[in-house]
């Protein structure tokens, strides 16, 4: 992510009129059996001018959005839908997954399934182990390491020449000795470059520290206590049947902003703990920097402005405009899915964020 690029991108966007897809008409959501209260967006304190004129202009313009709500002090206050999209239609995450596997490390290390993310990553992983490009620097390498992207292995995502680029990954046949044989390229700890198999090995170590099936993990320790049942998973890219540890979670954007209410809450879900708060602390502290951009344990801390003042938000991002972003201060959540995929059209959440929500708060 870049943030002038963000910011700059669709600078007339909302101004724009092309290509109607449909016209906006705000009602209050409405309330099912999952959990979350309802209310109009004047209860919570909200301006619905901006609001109002912004999504109605959004509504001529040819985008690539699947929804977007906004959850204000515990309530859902705005909920809307395109395409053919609904409040319990599946959504492909992409790399929002991450961020849920940074919240699965810190529950392994609270059950003592691994004692900690400063741990090597050998101490867990038993199979496969590395067995081309042999160095003495992977032996250095640490949960921690994987969950910053620091493992100094030649893995960057955003370099499609780069040998551990995720889509040259996904054609080998096993992803994880793959990953494992990578050269390395300088120390661990020392740069941190975004590579998806950093979570394919931290969530293959919690599999096999815990002795349980990813999915079963999960779903025991995380969805279950969330009332998260509408999942799938799999994975989009490839039509090979591939590891367990590897699919990727299809969730509805109700429940991600239940991901986002966790954070939110420290880890706590209606008085039980979930996850330690000293786990959500460290996991959305600042520990590194990924093309300028704060970074956590697999969470950004993406800068926004409100009225002249610099507000740090919790982010949870995926490819084509999956977002959870969480406002700790406005006691808000925003969630957006979209279909804008290998695009930087998939920014438009962070100008509507920006130009229209942000202002929007009394």
């Amino acid at each position: 992510m870049n943030t002038k690029l963000i910011y700059s991108f669709f600078l007339g966007l909302l101004s724009a009129s092309s290509f109607g897809q449909e016209t906006f008409t705000y009602t209050t959501p409405t309330q099912y059996s999952d959990g979350w209260k309802t209310s109009d967006l004047h209860s919570q304190s909200i301006d619905t001018t901006l609001l109002y004129k912004g999504f109605t202009q959004l509504a001529t313009v040819d985008h690539k959005m699947h929804s977007a709500l906004i959850i204000k002090n515990d309530h859902i206050v705005f909920e809307h839908y395109y395409q053919d999209y609904a409040y319990n239609k599946q959504q492909d995450l992409r790399s929002v997954n991450k961020s849920i596997k940074s919240i699965l490390m810190g529950i392994a290390i609270d059950k003592g399934f691994i004692d900690s993310e400063d741990d090597l990553i050998s101490k867990y992983l038993k199979k496969p182990v590395p067995e081309k490009n042999l160095d003495p620097r992977k032996e250095k390498i640490t949960i921690k390491h994987l969950l910053t992207m620091s493992t100094g292995l030649e893995c960057n995502d955003w370099d499609k020449k780069s040998k551990g680029q995720e889509d040259r990954v996904y054609k080998k046949k096993d992803w994880l000795q793959y990953t494992l044989d990578l050269p390395m390229v300088r120390e661990p700890g020392e740069t941190s470059l975004y590579c998806s198999m950093c979570t394919l090995l931290a969530a293959e170590i919690i599999q096999q520290a815990s002795g349980m099936p990813l999915e079963e993990f999960t779903q025991k320790y995380l969805f279950d206590p969330l009332g998260i049942t509408n999942i799938k998973r799999g994975h989009t890219t490839t039509n090979k049947e591939i590891i367990n540890t590897a699919k990727r979670i299809y969730m509805t954007p109700r429940d991600m902003a239940k991901i986002g209410k966790l954070i939110l809450q420290k880890g706590n879900w209606n008085g039980q703990q979930i996850v330690s708060e000293a786990w959500i602390d460290k996991a959305t502290a600042v520990h590194t920097k990924i093309t300028g951009i704060n970074y956590g344990y697999l969470w950004w801390q993406f800068p926004f402005n409100i009225q002249g003042q610099r507000v740090s938000a919790t982010l949870a991002t995926g490819n084509g405009g999956q977002y959870i972003m969480v406002f700790p201060e406005q006691d808000m959540i925003i969630v957006f899915t979209g279909g804008a995929y290998n695009s930087q059209e998939d920014k438009l959440p962070f100008k509507i964020v920006q130009d229209l929500i942000l202002p929007s708060l009394r």
